[in-house]
């Protein structure tokens, strides 16, 4: 048997990970002095916050323990372990699951540990924990429940535009002058995770432009390779997520969930962000 296990910036939903026995570890938030688990975090209650302070919020990954923890309890009871977690890219949370994994081989060398790089984030990533969680409720091996999960990375889609520059420009990612410039021109960049890293992939005018380019991207590929699963993100934007999932829904007449981007994603890119996770059937 094989248990899989993956991190909170997955964001899959609640009863999903109930019904597929998936495990989630917790990266954490840094805000105000204080630092709190993201699983633990209300996500309205802390954008509503960071839009009333000037202080930016950090995040961290969880601590190595963490990792040991779990992955020792779950082979201690006899199981593999499948973990799926946040692009290296982006965080240190994969490496310290691949030392976490280590010291458990070291005192149960003939465990079954996969740990993979998913090289995304919220449910781009979760995809793949489903398509893993799903094998492993068929009973397959640890090896074949990380094969099935690496099959869907490789077929992977996220594109995501931001309301407002500002957050981007507190990071770091763009400079004063480029927020100012684009707040003023009403740009929007139309991000994308490539090679485990965020990029533009165009700029539009306007949000609600912005939003219809992707949405016009996700038919084109799903008109060209099929679509698997599909979620609509947002970031305190239920009006604009709504919007996205209705015309998704209407073109390809399939579902399109709606789920909420908590806080250790969000805080690089604030609240009023719209997206759309999903992967094709073919590469």
């Amino acid at each position: 048997m094989v248990k899989v296990v993956t991190d909170s910036t997955s964001y899959i939903p609640h009863a999903l990970r109930k019904e597929l026995d998936i495990s989630v570890i917790s990266l954490n938030v840094n805000f105000e002095s204080e630092s709190f688990k993201e699983e633990d975090t209300d996500s309205r209650s802390f954008y509503e916050r960071m839009l009333g302070s000037r202080m930016n919020p950090t995040s961290s990954p969880p601590a190595l323990f963490d990792f040991y923890d779990v992955f020792e309890s779950i082979v201690a009871s006899g199981k593999g372990v499948v973990g799926i977690f946040l692009s290296s890219e982006m965080s240190q949370t994969y490496s310290t699951a691949l030392m976490a994994k280590n010291m458990v081989l070291s005192n149960y060398p003939d465990a079954a540990l996969e740990i993979i790089d998913s090289r995304f984030n919220c449910m781009a990533m979760g995809f793949a924990v489903l398509a893993a969680a799903r094998a492993a409720r068929e009973g397959m091996p640890a090896d074949q429940v990380a094969g099935r999960a690496r099959e869907v990375i490789s077929r992977l889609r996220f594109m995501f535009v931001p309301e407002t520059l500002e957050y981007l420009r507190r990071g770091g990612r763009i400079g004063g002058a480029a927020a100012l410039l684009g707040q003023v021109l009403k740009i929007r960049p139309v991000l994308t995770i490539k090679d485990g890293k965020v990029e533009v992939q165009e700029k539009v005018l306007t949000q609600s432009r912005a939003i219809q380019s992707i949405a016009d991207h996700l038919f084109k590929d799903a008109g060209k390779k099929g679509l698997g699963e599909v979620v609509v993100h947002h970031i305190n934007c239920n009006g604009g997520g709504d919007r996205l999932a209705g015309s998704i829904e209407e073109k390809l007449k399939v579902k399109a969930t709606m789920v909420p981007i908590g806080p250790v994603i969000g805080l690089h890119v604030g609240p009023g962000t719209v997206g759309v996770a999903y992967y094709t059937e073919r590469e």
